[in-house]
């Protein structure tokens, strides 16, 4: 009940679902209003679902506007690493370091109406304007870009323009874009809902038990 968990048994396999909804949330706690995602609850998760004999296959739900960096790293590449079948679905929004966790599973969705914000990364508290504190946040921002194009087709020159956009954001750098623009750029497989993902975990998972039956 506090992670928004839940694993499902069909005569097509067992799929656990995990939900990614909020702000992630990293080493500091946010206030208790905050609609949150704690890291430390879903890294134990995915390192079960990966051991778990009775677990087929992952599916994991996005709404996110973001948050710690690191955070969402650190989920997004557990996700990638792990072997047994992984589909994501973005519903609602996939915003910031939401996108890497979007790209990570072995095949992304996304709703028709749902939307994804890329934008440069930001850092909040004290900065020291010297050059080391922006060399920091420019290894940050590669490490970003690395993991995105690796687990996607857009490229890094397409997704550093996104980034840079003045124009779209009234108050930031960057773009929006639609289910549709997030496909077409390369950024997810599909645009489709919650049954078409299920459908493609379940053929993923099929396919798995025919290779290593």
């Amino acid at each position: 009940m506090e992670t928004g968990s839940i694993t499902a048994k069909t005569s097509r396999g067992t799929v656990h679902c995990i939900t990614i909804v909020g702000q992630i949330e990293g080493h500091m706690e946010l206030p208790a209003q905050n609609k949150t995602t704690k890291y430390e609850h879903l890294i134990p998760q995915i390192t079960a679902v990966e051991q778990a004999e009775e677990i087929d296959g992952m599916l994991i739900l996005l709404n996110t506007v973001g948050g710690d960096v690191e955070a969402g790293l650190a989920i997004a590449e557990l996700i990638a690493g792990m072997t047994k079948p992984t589909v994501s679905l973005v519903l609602g929004g996939g915003h910031s370091i939401g996108v890497p966790l979007a790209v990570a599973a072995k095949k992304s969705f996304i709703a028709a109406s749902a939307a994804m914000t890329i934008h440069p990364v930001r850092m909040n508290g004290t900065i020291i304007a010297v050059p080391q504190a922006f060399e920091y946040l420019a290894k940050i921002q590669e490490r970003i870009v690395d993991f995105i194009t690796t687990h996607s087709r857009i490229s890094a020159e397409r997704l550093q323009q996104l980034m840079r956009e003045t124009g779209q954001l009234t108050a930031d750098v960057g773009t929006v874009i639609s289910g549709k623009q997030a496909v077409t750029l390369g950024l997810i497989d599909e645009v489709g809902t919650l049954s078409g993902a299920l459908d493609a975990l379940y053929q993923m998972i099929g396919q798995a038990r025919e290779t290593h039956p």
